[in-house]
């Protein structure tokens, strides 16, 4: 089963605030022997955030959303995913509970009655309208809700609550795929060669080994190595006869090898 995250934003896009999601989820499948297949960004648009969406469900991936589930007029992914679904929003009862249990908690908090039928605390009932059919996420940091629909999944934007939230999902609902895209890698530093002239080799272990890929990294200024190339072998089973054959291969270029690396 694949795994995407989608992050929607203008203020990513303007740079006016940066990006933490990406890196995070990235840690938090590797700790699950998971491993990210794709990411998208997308801007506050409503028909842009659509699209995404109906990708989304229809790749049959587990995919992650973060951002713009709120209840302001720059949100749209709640109207985004009911659109991509074909379905109307509708009110989630348990989302609603929890909304008017924060109302509750806050009043309680400033020492204020507890006024649901205020207008501000109406509209703050927005947040749990979802897609209808979907299901709730539970946010430990105020109670406000995710959601999910299937395999795709809508968090909120602030990495305190979204961090969490995604280790919920993968620990509750996928633990049967934990450790699922475990890859293992084994390289060796090559100096004095062009990517270009390595291809053939690079192509001919991927044609005689199934299930293992070669990948080729170069640098142009590293601070130990100089301009190299990091090359090396990943797959799931055993790599040291591949890795072998590439080093074998290496023999008939006129190139330096330094130090292997293992991961």
């Amino acid at each position: 089963m694949n795994i995407g995250l989608i992050i929607l934003g203008d203020e990513i896009l303007s740079g006016k605030r940066q990006d933490k999601h990406l890196p995070k989820v990235i840690e938090l499948l590797a700790a699950r022997g998971l491993a990210l297949k794709w990411a998208r960004y997308a801007g506050d648009d409503r028909d842009l955030i659509t699209q995404n969406l109906q990708h989304a469900f229809a790749s049959g991936d587990l995919v992650f959303s973060c951002g713009g589930i709120g209840a302001t007029p720059d949100d749209h992914t709640r109207q985004s995913a009911a659109a991509a679904l074909g379905v109307p929003l509708a009110l989630h009862p348990q989302a609603r509970d929890l909304i008017l249990e924060r109302m509750r908690d806050v009043a309680a908090e400033q020492g204020l009655p507890f006024e649901p039928e205020r207008p501000d605390n109406l509209h703050r009932l927005n947040m749990g309208v979802f897609p209808e059919g979907a299901s709730i996420i539970p946010n430990p940091y105020n109670k406000i809700a995710g959601f999910s629909v299937g395999d795709v999944h809508f968090v909120p934007g602030f990495p305190v609550m979204a961090w969490p939230m995604i280790e919920w999902v993968l620990d509750q609902r996928y633990p049967h795929l934990h450790g699922a895209h475990v890859q293992r890698e084994r390289s060796v530093i090559v100096l004095g060669a062009m990517e270009a002239t390595l291809t053939p080799l690079m192509e001919q272990i991927e044609q005689r080994f199934a299930g293992v890929k070669v990948f080729s990294l170069p640098s142009v200024d590293h601070p130990t190595y100089g301009r190299h190339i990091e090359l090396g072998v990943k797959g799931q089973g055993d790599l040291q006869e591949p890795f072998a054959a590439l080093k074998a291969g290496l023999a008939s270029f006129p190139v330096e090898l330094g130090p292997e690396l293992v991961r």
